[in-house]
């Protein structure tokens, strides 16, 4: 199916327009729509299939170090080898252009028990044309052969759309329609979607499904959504927190959806809540440099628009009978302990008023729920990767585990959240761990999972 400059355009608009293009689509509306691996189950032996992989892992020195991605692949690629198809699996690894996927594709060598051979020096950064010589190596491969496409990052037409506004999409538009088209043509025209924690605007990820004949979920990408990620849409406690106050947006979202009882916030996001709190029950209090004009280009800085927000969503919160939990001290940058904050100081840690309060109201959740419940808990408390800033976290940890030996459903969104279990707990201590922070508040979130729009809008036709 070859793409026209039209269709790219109007393409390209839908994914940077993200929930503004489709406003009443909720992720199980993505999910319906997006077809899933055995939809494939008769294409043919000698296909070439594109698997868009999670690839993005530093393998250690043996299997299980480093290379829990690469193995949540490994049922996938199965299922093609079973079918004969010579898959293509590519993707990135980090941000810089000039990592290398090498030991990637010796790693799943490994893990499938057959050579995986690297193709380098795949795109012709010139034309942006796919090289003769991959087309061949392609081509010549036998039915049921696996190969891996060097580090897409390398090539800037994978990141185009990183920073892009629709002011500049017609001048990528034909770039964009060239490439894709080129892949179709050389590489692959049948496309898996197996990256659960690519959630960026990849080329690779959301535009080359757009000149694809078939596209699907793989296998351990769809159970992701299909099962612990559709049971996080009814979670009663949300435990949020982070240094990047956009995370507002989503817990805005998933409030909305009706499920959440209580919240639980720490980081910048507690920062607005706590302003917002104040502010609302006649009792102000100081942010610190958190509120600070002349740090207003730091990441912790909290707009005043973001406290407007905060005021809007606790008052609507609590008619429904939402509570909000936010710090009551705070561990600053010298590591003292502060139950107000002053101007000049900041906060890098929750103190021990707060983990008692946070561990208080875990108590009357689990007592208020003896059938059982879902809790979300994602981020982290403070500065944790600096054994000064790290109690919030550490003390908190085992009172995930203290729900789920209550019954409790507790789902980690990854990330720093995933990081700090392994550090301060045990996996068994929850109930799910998600291998993509970024992805799983995008799905939970205010703003769809890009490539579930790619995969939807390809699947549409």
């Amino acid at each position: 199916m070859s793409v026209s400059r039209e269709s790219m355009t109007q393409w390209c608009n839908t994914l940077l327009a993200g929930r503004a293009a489709a406003p009443t689509l909720e992720l199980v509306d993505y999910l319906a729509d997006v077809p899933r691996l055995d939809t494939l189950s008769d294409i043919p032996s000698g296909t070439a299939v594109a698997i868009r992989g999670d690839v993005d892992a530093k393998p250690g020195d043996k299997v299980g170090e480093g290379d829990i991605r690469l193995r949540s692949m490994v049922e996938t690629l199965k299922f093609g080898i079973e079918r004969g198809w010579k898959q293509i699996v590519f993707g990135h690894i980090g941000r810089k252009p000039e990592g290398s996927l090498s030991k990637v594709a010796s790693r799943l060598g490994e893990l499938l028990g057959q050579e995986v051979t690297l193709v380098s020096d795949w795109i012709n950064e010139e034309t942006d044309s796919i090289t003769d010589a991959a087309r061949d190596q392609i081509a010549a491969a036998k039915p049921g052969s696996v190969l891996v496409l060097e580090n897409t990052r390398r090539y800037e037409i994978e990141r185009v759309l990183w920073n892009a506004t629709p002011d500049d999409v017609p001048a990528l538009a034909d770039r964009l329609t060239h490439f894709t088209n080129e892949f179709a043509e050389k590489i692959a025209r049948v496309y898996v979607h197996e990256a659960l924690s690519a959630g960026s605007l990849d080329t690779s990820s959301t535009i080359i499904p757009a000149a694809m004949d078939h596209v699907a979920m793989g296998l351990y990408e769809a159970s992701e959504f299909d099962g612990p990620m559709r049971k996080c849409l009814a979670t009663q406690l949300v435990v949020f927190s982070g240094l990047k106050i956009d995370k507002l947006d989503d817990l805005d979202a998933m409030i909305g959806r009706g499920s959440i009882e209580c919240v639980f916030a720490a980081g910048s996001l507690a920062m607005a809540l706590k302003k917002a709190i104040g502010e609302i029950d006649g009792k102000p209090c100081c942010l610190g440099v958190a509120e600070d004009p002349a740090h207003s280009d730091k990441p912790y800085f909290i707009p005043a628009e973001r406290v407007v927000q905060a005021k809007r969503m606790v008052t609507e919160g609590r008619a429904k009978g939402i509570k909000f939990e936010v710090p009551v001290d705070s561990v600053i940058e010298d590591g003292s302990v502060v139950d107000e904050l002053q101007p000049g100081q900041q906060q890098f840690d929750i103190g021990p008023k707060s983990s008692k309060l946070f561990e208080t109201q875990v108590g009357e959740f689990i007592a208020t729920h003896p059938d059982g419940g879902v809790a979300f808990h994602n981020g982290v408390f403070g500065m944790f990767e600096d054994p000064r800033f790290e109690s919030g976290t550490k003390n908190f940890i085992p009172q995930l585990q203290r729900m789920t030996e209550a019954g409790i459903d507790v789902y980690v969104g990854g990330g720093e959240g995933g990081k700090a279990l392994e550090l301060y707990g045990k996996p068994d201590w929850v109930t799910h761990v998600f291998t993509a922070g970024g992805t799983v508040l995008n799905a939970l979130g205010s703003e769809p999972v890009p490539y579930l729009v790619a995969l939807r809008l390809a699947a549409k036709g």
